[in-house]
């Protein structure tokens, strides 16, 4: 029956483990299937190591605090002792001397304590709350940088695609020029000079399609490793309705609350627990009372195989109480110094406070100044569309040169790519501005 009930336990719990496994593969296997923004936010916000490493080190500070609480519990304490005199001690009575005692003794004693009186557990009951609000707020923290990371890293994805798709058009451009300008020759229009011109053009392109390739590749890396996945596993995006143009608008007017920010209040948390750790600096002043109770079973003999024969038991009650009157001002040495560093943390708060009104005005100006040169690149990529194809139509007609075309072309393919590189900037700096403001949504 014993041998039945173990083996469905194992049963049990090897099938929950393999579901469990199945489960994460297969939520893994949905990510990588055209994951779109919000799936890879809401998957690193569940798998990224170092959000797990804060949840862990919350369930740390919990067990931290239950250990610091646990003595406002009874502390139950059993002591054992034997012993064997090799000389008796002796005292004269009426002018004899008589040996004390018995040879051998042993005892076992039970003692209950109970703390009634203490500062250190004042101190850990109060500073609970502030070592779980610090643990929130690094958890808090963590996920803000993730959410950031994560989605600067996919729309400079994103941007690395769009870069291909215009490097492969240029390149489809290309050999069509490649071809007729190869034609001309052929029928002795042009001379080599066209047709070498371009298979520069056309080899540039391609050595440029290969380093982008390669970017891309890094740039797939770094995402997984913000996901927590394996570099060698796949992972598809999806970029469908992921026009970066409409998510580019901000509300610029919003003024910035520095209490919105997760590292002021991580501030204000250190200053909360140093301002407690004062007051456990003048709680030293207060006595220490304690109740114990306590049980012993001693025995006692002359002849060692008959020692514990007899008991004579023996148990008493009582409160124990303990005031410190002079401990060389290191009392208040230590209040002192607390308070000195509770100044500290004050301009600590002040400095943070210039901090970000600071990065605030950095990021404030980037975005602003990334957009000026994202529209500046929207207008210059729309006139150089429209210069190509003027110029396109010339050099067919034979009035403009190749040379001409190139240039037109080698101008439409870095607007082209400017435009892509300053809306990724104006997008990375709007996430700044969101971060500097503390209103990056995490849930």
């Amino acid at each position: 029956m014993k041998m039945n009930y173990n083996f469905r336990k194992i049963f049990s719990v090897a099938f929950l483990a393999i579901a469990g496994c199945s489960m994460s593969v297969a939520q893994q296997a949905e990510l990588g299937n055209n994951a779109t923004l919000d799936d890879l936010i809401s998957y690193a916000l569940s798998n990224k190591i170092e959000i797990k490493q804060a949840l862990i080190d919350k369930e740390i500070g919990e067990r931290e605090i239950a250990s610091a609480l646990s003595g406002w519990f009874p502390q139950i304490n059993a002591n054992g002792s034997l012993s064997h005199s090799m000389q008796l001690p002796t005292t004269n009575f009426n002018g004899n001397n008589v040996a004390l005692g018995q040879r051998n003794t042993s005892a076992l004693t039970f003692q209950a304590d109970q703390a009634l009186i203490s500062p250190q557990l004042f101190q850990a009951s109060k500073a609970a709350k502030y070592v779980r609000q610090q643990n929130n707020l690094n958890e808090e923290s963590t996920k803000i940088n993730t959410v950031v990371d994560v989605s600067k890293a996919y729309y400079d994805i994103l941007t690395s695609e769009e870069q291909i798709k215009i490097i492969n058009e240029n390149i489809t451009r290309l050999e069509r020029q490649h071809t007729e300008a190869n034609a001309r020759y052929e029928v002795g229009l042009v001379d080599k000079t066209d047709f070498k011109r371009a298979q520069i053009s056309l080899n540039n392109a391609k050595a440029d399609l290969k380093s982008a390739s390669e970017n891309r590749k890094y740039k797939y890396d770094y995402l997984k490793m913000l996901l927590a996945i394996p570099t060698h596993q796949p992972l598809s995006l999806s970029f469908v309705n992921q026009s970066m143009e409409s998510n580019i608008l901000l509300d610029t007017t919003e003024l910035l609350q520095i209490a919105n920010r997760v590292e002021f209040k991580q501030l204000e948390n250190i200053k909360d627990i140093q301002r407690l750790n004062t007051q456990y600096q003048k709680w030293n002043y207060l006595p220490k009372v304690s109740a114990y109770a306590n049980y012993a079973l001693n025995y006692r003999n002359n002849k060692f195989s008959d020692l514990y024969s007899d008991n004579f038991p023996g148990s008493n009650v009582g409160l124990t109480l303990s005031l410190p009157i002079f401990t060389g001002t290191k009392r208040i040495q230590e209040i002192k110094k607390s308070e000195l560093q509770e100044e500290r943390i004050a301009l600590d708060v002040q400095n943070l406070e210039n901090q970000i009104s600071t990065e605030y005005s950095a990021a404030m100006a980037g975005y602003r100044a990334n957009m000026n040169e994202w529209r500046n690149s929207k207008d210059n990529m729309e006139l150089s569309e429209e210069v190509y194809n003027t110029i396109k139509l010339q050099y067919d007609a034979g009035v403009k040169t190749y040379l001409e075309l190139m240039t037109a072309e080698t101008d439409l393919k870095t607007s082209q790519l400017n435009y892509l590189n300053s809306l990724y900037a104006v997008l990375s700096s709007k996430l700044d501005i969101q971060k500097a403001l503390g209103t990056v949504e995490i849930n």
